[in-house]
């Protein structure tokens, strides 16, 4: 792979993995120990977090669709070693700003159609926490896809804040951005009925939170 032609991206949007759909790869053994090594990129690469995720999901029995998943990842990062995480300090004399982004691509999993959750979160100008992770249950529609990422990202921020807390330091009324009008109306004023009782606590849980002038939750394009 060192003198692979480098790609822009860690894997192309057009790409679905499955557990079927092509040969088996010949050396399992091999494709995990690079995934696991990549695993630990993805400590300060956050780029990485979903493609990553994805290939991880296929360690017991690997294809060849996966394995070439996997060399585009490498391929990725041989184009881009040098990016990395800017630290940069933040204005000590106001309140640190919280800051969350959301997103959840709905029903993308081919094999259970589950959907994967995705989110970071900013203190000051800094990224310090970030995911990307399939939902444990089948979301029936994109806005309780991004609904249950809305919940988890709510509940990584309320952590960051007893922390800030606990530590008697001043931070803003932390800010959750979501792409989808729908979920942040929901948040502000949810409709309970047939169709959003099964996510009637995650709806509870963001709602309080915002009605508490705890949280701000808003849109973005």
């Amino acid at each position: 792979m060192n003198t692979a032609k480098s790609t822009p991206t860690p894997m192309g949007t057009s790409c679905k993995l499955t557990k079927s759909g092509s040969e088996q790869f010949e050396d399992p053994t091999l494709y995990r120990s690079i995934v696991g090594a990549m695993q630990y990129a993805t400590v300060t690469r956050p780029d990485l977090a979903f493609s990553v995720n994805k290939v991880c999901q296929f360690m017991s029995k690997p294809l060849l669709q996966h394995w070439s998943a996997v060399k585009r990842i490498l391929r990725y990062l041989q184009g881009s070693s040098s990016l990395g995480l800017h630290i940069k300090p933040a204005v000590s004399s106001t309140p640190i700003a919280i800051m969350a982004c959301c997103n959840a691509d709905w029903a993308s999993d081919l094999d259970d159609r589950k959907s994967i959750s995705g989110a970071c979160i900013f203190v000051g100008p800094n990224i310090v926490t970030w995911w990307s992770k399939k939902q444990q249950t089948i979301s029936r529609s994109s806005t309780e896809a991004k609904y249950r990422s809305l919940a988890l990202a709510t509940q990584e921020v309320i952590w960051i804040e007893s922390l800030f807390s606990e530590l008697q330091y001043q931070y803003q009324t932390p800010l959750v951005l979501c792409d989808n009008l729908s979920t942040v109306a929901m948040a502000h004023n949810p409709v309970l009925h047939n169709r959003t009782k099964h996510i009637e606590l995650d709806l509870f849980f963001v709602r309080d939170r915002i009605q508490s002038k705890a949280l701000q939750v808003k849109h973005i394009p």
